[in-house]
């Protein structure tokens, strides 16, 4: 059994890729000459329709750490580790039908907004900058080791030239916030 790629595997994925990076840099392009704020920045101004947006959850839960890593888990331990995504599933529900609307009526976006009225600026601060680094050096980092080790192995292509492809991907297709990465989303979840 031969597992290499060949020659129009390889131009698929160079097809899908430039299809995804383009349109990303393409509304962040458009979205540039528009005035941005929070608001815009993280709620895609509004515009993304409610298939979008539970498409876009979809894409973005799904990465190499369970392509990876919950493979490896189901493996070892059985089905049982599925009741992680169900776990999310429902909680992602009450936080929509509870949580949301309540947030949205005090106009509060994001996390270190929420701390900055509930508690101060410094605990606010804190929250993001300890985030901010965790998901960094943790998850971020995963993602693209794990994203690089799966390339390599199906295709050969060097570990480290994948891994900086796949940084470079990633920062073509979150340069213009939220309706950008909604709409590149839509495109990941149906391919």
């Amino acid at each position: 059994m031969n597992s290499s790629l060949h020659f129009y595997d390889y131009l698929v994925f160079l097809f899908y890729f430039i299809v995804v990076a383009g349109y990303g840099f393409f509304i962040y392009r458009r979205k540039k000459k528009a005035t941005a704020d929070t608001k815009d920045f993280f709620l895609a101004e509004g515009s993304l329709t409610w298939w979008a947006i539970g498409a876009s959850l979809i894409a973005s839960n799904i990465s190499a750490e369970q392509f990876i890593g919950m493979s490896g888990n189901g493996f070892s331990i059985g089905l049982a580790i599925s009741t992680y995504e169900w776990m999310a599933a429902a909680t992602l529900i009450v936080v929509a039908v509870f949580f949301l609307p309540i947030y949205l009526k005090n106009k509060i976006y994001t996390m270190p907004q929420f701390l900055s009225k509930r508690y101060n600026e410094t605990v606010s601060l804190i929250m993001a900058a300890f985030w901010l680094v965790l998901y960094v050096v943790v998850n971020l980092t995963s993602i693209l080791y794990l994203g690089a080790l799966a390339i390599t192995t199906i295709s050969g292509i060097n570990f480290y030239v994948c891994m900086t492809l796949l940084a470079v991907f990633a920062i073509f297709i979150t340069l213009g916030g939220m309706k950008v990465i909604g709409y590149t989303d839509v495109i990941r979840c149906f391919s």
